[in-house]
């Protein structure tokens, strides 16, 4: 059972993620925002509300003002006036912060909602694509992008609802205000100095925005140096290269420096700029509306009207270039973590996947598998064996042979590009890969574990698991008497990647959590190469039990671990030289033959070696001072 989808292609290499326009990262923010669009029409109602309001306090204000120049003997009626717009005066300006307020109130869940479920999807489809995307992408580089891109989203929606759209309306209701009351001067110079700063603004903040992308790639990459230095710690003090680690970091701060004085120095240019059009476009209509005074066409309340418009509009106005910059540099932010989105799922479940249906364990079958990381690098070529149900086979091989190749195509990490691989009859590309990797254990020959305490990084295997079960996979994997040892027990912390543990007791670990996984396959990948002989022996016993009554699959450096297997497959170059079990195999004489005595050699000359240093006084004396 075959997907119709063609296989004899070779994987496509990770692309470099396009650009983006700033329409599209909005276009692909808006749908988180309008999933809440009742808040954001509230919200946004409440924003003129609260404008309307701002604009009619100077408005009222002029009314005062007026008023407040009696006729002749009509004082008692002039008093109840302005009384009355006194009380409209303040309530207007209660009315604007009630508004304001009220709107930030129904407008807080759509911002972070917004931010959690964007991250949220950026993570999960991280932990969908394939393993060649986080092979050829560093961690620290991610995890800055999805971190600033995040802060991006809260900073744009907050620029643009609490201060560019209350500006934008602001500045329309004042200029409907100008042209019906006054003569078109005030309107024309107000308008024609909103253009030009507008224009201004967004021209330069453009040619700004580059060193701002500038600015993230490095960052970026001084933070992925300094990561990759400090989970290196111990291979950076073997070799003593603190300083020279602190010189490539220093050369990737010092380019990033370069580009962060190129932004500031470019931003006194737009700031300069600015407060030039907003103090001629002030003087201008102060000095219209005070001659309109003088000539008796205007009052002084038109002139405390006119003048509180223009404090009203060009202060927000003043701020309007930095919030567009800010703008500018979220998109930009929001760009990365969006095109984090972009990246293809090179392995992805097919339209019409099905569960992995399993009644017990397995057959697993290669059928003329092939596979090539790259064009130039065929590492399978049209490989066909079968691990027949309940049965045990071992894959041998020397380095680069494929083995580890065929571990990730049987999780489909990667998909072949040639043949196919089913169990029990069904194509891995024609099944999900959760039911896929749910039916699969593995104990990898590198374990890296997460860095949090010995029980969560056990229970991992299962995470609903009971606290019996726990103990009994513990016991199974001989954990039970070392973390008996430990004055912390289960809650011990592993450190970052396991690396307070032993290798022997990281794999230990691993074997615990394959245990109370309880899958119908496993994958074995030298699972006991970091062991001593005792513990070695006892895990060998327990796994043994385990695989007897599933389908396992053994990838084996150490030969003396697989003579028990039921078939032995021989790799050179991707290609299957010899099969068969370990008797008949040495009795061939042939690769694996050879590989026995090579390592049965190696194995005497290193007992030899441990002989020669016991009964040695001066050997011993040497060793232990070393030690010491």
């Amino acid at each position: 059972m075959r997907p119709s989808s063609a296989s004899s292609s070779l994987p496509p290499a990770t692309p470099r993620p396009r650009e983006r326009s700033d329409f599209e990262t909005l276009s692909s923010l808006f749908p988180y925002l309008w999933e809440f669009r009742w808040r954001v029409l509230v919200a946004i109602t409440c924003l003129v509300a609260a404008k309307v309001a701002v604009v009619g306090v100077p408005v009222v204000l002029k009314q005062i003002v007026d008023l407040l120049v009696p006729a002749g003997g009509q004082a008692a009626v002039l008093l109840a006036v302005p009384l009355g717009l006194l009380a409209a005066y303040g309530l207007l300006r209660l009315a604007s912060t009630f508004f304001t307020e009220l709107r930030e109130f129904v407008f807080a869940r759509v911002t972070q909602r917004a931010v959690r479920n964007v991250a949220l999807k950026v993570f999960r489809h991280l932990h969908g694509l394939s393993l060649r995307f986080h092979l050829d992408r560093q961690t620290g580089g991610l995890t800055r992008d999805i971190e600033r891109g995040t802060r991006g989203i809260a900073s744009l929606v907050s620029y643009t609802l609490y201060s560019i759209l209350p500006t934008l309306v602001e500045i329309t209701l004042v200029i409907g205000y100008l042209v019906l009351h006054y003569d078109v001067w005030f309107a024309g110079i107000a308008g024609v100095a909103l253009v030009l700063y507008i224009i201004y603004t967004i021209a330069v903040t453009e040619w700004r925005t580059e060193f701002r992308r500038s600015m993230n790639e490095l960052d970026s990459k001084a933070n992925v140096r300094a990561i990759d230095s400090l989970l290196n710690y111990e291979t950076v003090k073997y070799f003593g290269n603190e300083e020279f680690e602190a010189r490539r970091y220093d050369e990737s701060m010092q380019r990033w420096e370069r580009a962060a004085v190129r932004s500031q120095t470019s931003l006194s240019v737009l700031n300069v700029g600015q407060a030039a059009i907003i103090s001629v476009a002030v003087t201008l209509m102060v000095w219209r509306a005070t001659t309109g005074v003088v000539e008796g066409r205007m009052s002084i309340g038109d002139l405390v009207l006119v003048n509180a418009f223009m404090i009203q509009l060009y202060m927000p106005l003043n701020f309007l270039g930095v919030l567009y910059r800010e703008i500018k540099q979220s998109l930009a932010d929001m760009e990365r973590l969006f095109s984090l989105l972009d990246a293809n799922r090179e392995v992805d479940d097919s339209p019409h996947a099905q569960p992995l249906k399993l009644t017990g364990a397995p057959e697993i079958r290669f059928d003329k598998v092939a596979f090539a990381y790259e064009p130039n690098r065929q590492i399978l070529h049209e490989l066909s064996f079968v691990v027949p149900a309940g049965t045990t086979t071992a894959v041998v091989g020397s380095s680069g042979a494929g083995k580890s190749t065929i571990g990730r195509l049987l999780f489909r990490f990667y998909d072949v590009t040639g043949g196919a691989i089913t169990i029990d009859g069904q194509d891995l590309r024609s099944v999900t890969q959760s039911s896929l990797r749910r039916s699969i254990g593995i104990v990898p020959q590198d374990t890296v574990l997460f860095n949090d305490s010995l029980r969560y990084n056990v229970a991992y295997g299962e995470p609903d698991a009971a606290e019996a079960d726990i103990d009994a996979a513990a016991d199974s994997a001989q954990l039970t008497a070392f973390i008996a040892s430990l004055p912390q027990g289960w809650n011990t912390p592993v450190g970052e990647r396991g690396l307070k543990l032993s290798g022997g007791e990281k794999q230990r670990v691993a074997i615990a959590r394959m245990l109370l996984k309880n899958p119908p396959v496993l994958l074995l990948d030298e699972a006991t190469s970091a062991l001593d002989s005792r513990n070695e022996a006892a895990i060998q016993d327990a796994l043994r039990a385990v695989a007897a009554h599933r389908t396992t699959l053994v990838i084996a450096h150490r030969l003396s671990t697989i003579v028990d297997a039921d078939q032995i497959i021989v790799l050179e170059a991707g290609r299957i030289v010899e099969r068969g079990r370990h008797d008949d195999l040495l009795a061939l004489g042939g690769r694996y033959a050879g590989m026995w005595a090579m390592q049965a050699r190696d194995e005497s000359q290193t007992d030899a070696s441990m002989q020669t240093d016991a009964s040695d006084p001066g050997t011993m004396t040497a060793t232990a001072g070393v030690a010491t």
